[in-house]
């Protein structure tokens, strides 16, 4: 009895400060990015892509609710999650929540960011170690910026005519246009076939034509390449869309796709007008496969330190080359050949098992027939 009386009254405060910390989904990827490494804030910052304040404060929280533990080291703190030291309640309720968060779009959006950061750690050494940070700005200030569009468009064969699928205001189209032979440029809207149509007044190897990506307003089989840059998510039927890229193309021709990495985030998709919040790897795998394209890859891109929006796809493919026998004979090719060789072996063997039946030399009538 004395010892029932020492015992504190039970109580689920514990239970709701624990849950408390876990309540925001900022402090869930927080602890998701924390598992096993030390990261700073700013590294924190640019993988969520939130103001360093805000991640601040969220570490807070969880180093007040002993979920995370924090170390100086020169000027700045390394955080980590407690992981095996965490006390017994919070550990199985990690391993609920954790469990729970499986297949998040927002876990693997920010795996990807970490990943590019941690790279760019593990790259980092002498000279560019040191300047790492003002790279870009010093290149621009010594070399400019139209080196590398110059350098990567060379890489583009001179006769090629090459499609820029939904074009907007003629972007891509106008770093095309003075290394290839033609571009066709689609876009659906006037208003941005407006917009090109006054940023490619110099270009006169530019056709614009206003279409659907459903269905384009290009010939068969017209071009050597073809590319659609952010523009499957707005389209109701990629799928069609994605035919279509296929069947404009020659023999041989290239298939550039790039778009978003699945994402949870319902007011960017609200914001940019999409129809879907972009697509998995294998989605967009399968898309190409089906128009026809052989080859097919898709990687997730690097994201840029300043984006502030979802993670990007790229997927490509090639138009197969015709089948020898195809181009030869195409509306049958070896198959009816070897059916006409065999039709008339056959014919010659049953004129080579049984004698000819002749008609009657005194009286010209057939002969009788066998009985």
């Amino acid at each position: 009895m004395n010892e029932l009386r020492r015992r504190p009254p039970a109580t689920p405060d514990p239970l709701l400060a624990r849950m408390g910390a876990l309540s925001d989904p900022a402090r869930l990827r927080l602890l998701a990015l924390l598992s096993g490494r030390e990261l700073s804030v700013s590294d924190l910052a640019e993988i969520l892509q939130l103001p360093q304040s805000t991640v601040s404060r969220h570490l807070r929280v969880l180093v007040d609710g002993s979920w995370v533990a924090a170390r100086g080291e020169g000027t700045a703190n390394l955080y980590r999650m407690l992981d095996g030291d965490l006390p017994e309640p919070s550990r199985r309720l990690w391993e609920i929540a954790r469990a729970e968060l499986a297949g998040w779009p927002a876990l693997a959006q920010d795996r990807l960011r970490l990943e590019r950061r941690l790279e760019r750690r593990r790259n980092g050494g002498g000279f560019f170690a040191g300047v790492a940070g003002e790279w870009d700005r010093l290149r621009r200030e010594l070399y400019g910026e139209r080196f590398t569009d110059e350098a990567l468009r060379a890489l583009l064969p001179s006769p090629w005519t090459v499609a820029d699928l939904a074009c907007g205001s003629g972007s891509v189209a106008e770093l095309l246009a003075p290394r290839v032979s033609k571009v066709i440029a689609v876009d659906l809207s006037p208003e941005m076939l407006a917009a090109a149509r006054e940023r490619l007044a110099a270009c006169p190897n530019v056709e614009l034509r206003q279409g659907a990506l459903e269905a384009l307003p290009v010939e068969d089989a017209a071009c050597d390449a073809a590319l659609i840059l952010l523009a499957l998510t707005h389209v109701e039927e990629p799928a069609r869309a994605t035919a279509e890229l296929g069947r404009i193309l020659k023999p041989g021709g290239r298939a550039v796709v790039v778009d978003l990495l699945r994402h949870d985030r319902d007011d960017f998709r609200r914001r940019l007008g999409a129809l879907r919040n972009g697509f998995e790897p294998d989605e967009l795998t399968r898309l190409l496969a089906r128009a026809g394209l052989e080859d097919v890859s898709c990687e997730t891109l690097p994201p840029a330190a300043e984006a502030k929006g979802p993670a990007l796809l790229l997927a490509s493919g090639t138009k197969p080359q015709p089948k020898k026998c195809d181009a030869e004979n195409p509306k049958g090719g070896k198959r009816s050949a070897r059916v006409a060789r065999e039709s008339r072996g056959r014919t010659l063997q049953r004129g080579m098992s049984a004698p000819p039946r002749t008609r009657n030399r005194a009286t010209g009538a057939p002969p009788a027939p066998p009985r």
